[in-house]
């Protein structure tokens, strides 16, 4: 097994940090700490490295760890068939690529039935070494009448000779070396295409673009290699990969095999052609294709994952009196208010539109319900019949009160789920996506944890990607928001405090029991009276879970408690209070930071920071686009309008774009900025609000085409 060390090396160089950085990374992690614990908590053996970084150590390690678990294994099973060399063995240990390693293995796997494996039983293995190493002048036909056996159904010289040459395209297609050799032309040089099928030839689908089509993979983006999979999957289109030029491999594989005044050259020639065929192309071609697949499928989850923290991270209301509205026709309108502190306060049902349209009672019951309770916030989910009703309400409530539309992604999912019946049991669905859309207005983060990420709907390929990295990664994603955020602890759900870092489900379950119990934790102190809470937990939860109004100001903040004894350390030295030390930023500026330089440079600028401004959120506060009134549908669109709008997903050709005609228009990455955009993520994030023109719209196919509009 690899060493720590030479592990460490390996992502130093992929990241670019000090290897011991790396090692101290990875023994945290053994150590059970958490991803946003060590990258918050424990800079100073990190080199500072972030949250990301972190992650990457920590998915690298166990893949090359994993690689060398499947290396013992090799190891072993060619050990036990009596065939390991020293050479051999090296060969296995230096190897660091998967696909090579499987190479190396392929000739002593154990097979099914093959042509070659045929042939050897019927005893025609020696002929295949004497044809590949015949140099003498004997004659052909006298070597192979050796090797006719009726009892082995070797019935002729022409059915020996066959039978050999089976036997010798399999051993040149189990040549790791020839293989690198394909594998890496097919890879920077194959060719991939793909043609309509014929059920489909005079039809139109998305995947027109693609019934004919051909290009270097290598210079495929992953959006195009995973829409090409999706169209074949769907049975539209037929894929495949092929090598650029076939020549040069045949050609390698004449100089390794056939050799000088070989009686048999044109016989190996024969094999070999027909082990480049029958064998290693498609074999290799199908591992490329594969191999460009899974990155691409990596970038896409790296875009889901990234996509997923912009809308959690995104603005939010805050303490806010918020009117949710979930829309409909035939149904009516479901009203849910919930006050300041996300408390549920009532709901009710209106009936605007048509069939029923009972548009006076409909304006009396929403007036009631804001002076009730003082809405402050009208959010309206922004499916069927939501601009319909945000027209309505605009209409006639007090401008004062700020009208929004919401998405209503994954509203549904949690309104069905178990979660949303243990908190409203005798709400309905209905009003549940009403309560839902209200409260992820007031704080993103907290309301759309509780929906399973997969269901938010900000991917790209979401359901054609492996879903176990899928759901990994999107949890990985929102643990570091959760975290980066904090936590009230005394009004958290049960399920976002599951993803503080150390509690998981079944301790957050608990931490809500013992909260219930103590109406509340006054301190950190009391977080550990939560059974099955022990040191190690503490350790790395405290610092997320914030108490407000404690009477130690530390417990609302992000400082953590063991490093509690430096500000007490700071106030007693400048000879003020806790409070007044934090109440006073000039104090703050003024400490000397060398009298502390125990706690280590970051850990103590972090404490600076978090002491100027404790418990703050890095999320901004809420923005909102102004949809135009005139234009709710595709054939209310024109070229050349100008939309304000609200960005639903990214992918890595563009970004969508909510411009409230239920139906995204499509930004491509070309249309985003007259700058040259690398990394769509730096230009457009999901929830972002800005000005789009259209450019084209295809009423057949509901495509929608934008471009960005920006000042000037």
């Amino acid at each position: 097994m690899i060493k720590v060390e030479a592990i460490a090396e390996i992502i130093s160089a992929e990241i670019k940090v000090k290897s011991v950085c790396v090692i101290n990374t990875v023994n945290l992690l053994k150590d059970g700490c958490t991803v946003p614990f060590i990258s918050r908590y424990r800079k100073e053996m990190t080199g500072n490295m972030d949250e990301k970084q972190v992650l990457h150590v920590s998915r690298r390690y166990k893949e090359i760890e994993s690689l060398e678990e499947r290396k013992d294994y090799i190891i072993g099973v060619i050990e036990s068939l009596g065939k390991m060399t020293d050479e051999l063995k090296k060969t296995i240990i230096d190897c660091s690529d998967s696909d090579m390693l499987e190479d190396i293995y392929l000739p002593y796997k154990p097979k099914k039935k093959t042509r070659a494996s045929i042939a050897r039983e019927k005893g025609l293995a020696e002929l295949a070494e004497i044809i590949l190493h015949s140099a003498e002048k004997e004659d052909k036909s006298e070597i192979l009448k050796r090797f006719i056996n009726p009892e082995k159904q070797v019935n002729t010289a022409d059915e020996a000779l066959s039978g050999a040459l089976d036997i010798i395209a399999e051993m040149i297609s189990e040549n790791s070396s020839i293989r690198k050799t394909v594998r890496e032309e097919i890879t920077s040089k194959g060719i991939i295409s793909s043609k309509v099928k014929k059920d489909y030839k005079d039809k139109r689908t998305k995947y027109e673009q693609y019934y004919s089509f051909s290009s270097a993979i290598s210079k495929e983006p992953p959006h195009r290699i995973l829409a090409l999979r999706r169209g074949e999957n769907e049975g539209v289109l037929s894929i495949s990969v092929d090598a650029e030029n076939e020549d040069i491999f045949l050609g390698k594989i004449k100089k390794d095999y056939i050799q000088k005044q070989n009686i048999f050259s044109e016989e190996i020639e024969k094999a070999a052609l027909d082990s480049l065929k029958r064998l290693i192309l498609p074999s290799v071609s199908n591992e490329v294709l594969r191999n460009y697949i899974a990155k691409s499928e990596k970038f896409s989850i790296s875009i889901f994952a990234e996509n997923l923290e912009n809308l959690l991270l995104s603005p939010y209301a805050g303490g806010k009196t918020i009117l949710g509205i979930d829309p409909g026709f035939r149904s009516g309108c479901k009203l849910a208010v919930i006050g300041k502190t996300n408390e549920f306060l009532g709901y009710d049902v209106i009936f605007p539109h048509e069939p029923q349209k009972k548009e006076a009672e409909a304006k009396a019951a929403v007036k009631r319900i804001i002076d009730k309770f003082t809405v402050e916030f009208i959010a309206i989910g922004n499916g069927t019949a939501g601009r319909e009703t945000e027209d309505f309400i605009k209409d006639f409530i007090p401008k004062e009160i700020p009208v929004v539309m919401v998405s209503e992604s994954g509203a549904s999912v949690y309104s069905a789920s178990e979660t949303a019946r243990r908190e409203f049991p005798d709400l309905d669905l209905t009003v549940r996506s009403a309560v839902n859309i209200a409260r992820r207005f007031q704080d993103p983060l907290s309301e759309l944890v509780k929906i399973d990420p997969c269901a938010i709907g900000v991917g790209q390929y979401q359901h054609d990607v492996d879903q176990k990295e899928l759901k990994d990664a999107l949890k990985d994603s929102v643990e570091l928001c959760v975290n980066k955020v904090g936590v009230d602890v005394n009004t958290a759900s049960v399920e976002i405090l599951s993803y503080v870092s150390g509690v998981g489900s079944s301790l957050a379950a608990k931490i809500v029991k013992k909260r219930n119990e103590l109406k509340g934790f006054k301190s950190r102190t009391d977080i550990k009276k939560v059974s099955g809470l022990g040191e190690k937990a503490f350790e790395q939860c405290a610092a997320f879970l914030r108490i407000k109004d404690a009477s130690n100001p530390l417990d609302s903040s992000a400082i953590h408690p063991e490093s509690y004894s430096i500000v007490m350390k700071m106030a007693e030295d400048a000879g003020v209070s806790l409070n007044d030390l934090i109440l006073s930023p000039d104090l703050l500026s003024r400490i000397d930071k060398k009298k502390y330089s125990s706690a280590g440079t970051y850990t103590l600028d972090d404490i600076l920071k978090e002491l100027s401004k404790p418990g703050r959120d890095p999320r901004k506060q809420y923005s909102y686009a102004d949809f135009n009134s005139s234009v709710r549908t595709l054939d209310d669109l024109r070229e050349g309008m100008v939309l304000s709008g609200v960005v639903t997903n990214v992918t890595a050709f563009g970004a969508f774009v909510d411009i409230g005609v239920h139906q995204d228009g499509l930004i491509h990455i070309s249309n985003l900025s007259d700058k040259f955009i690398s990394n769509i993520s730096d230009a457009v994030k999901v929830g972002e609000s800005l000005m789009t023109e259209v450019i084209s719209v295809d009423k057949e196919l509901k495509r929608i085409s934008l471009r960005r509009k920006t000042d000037g």
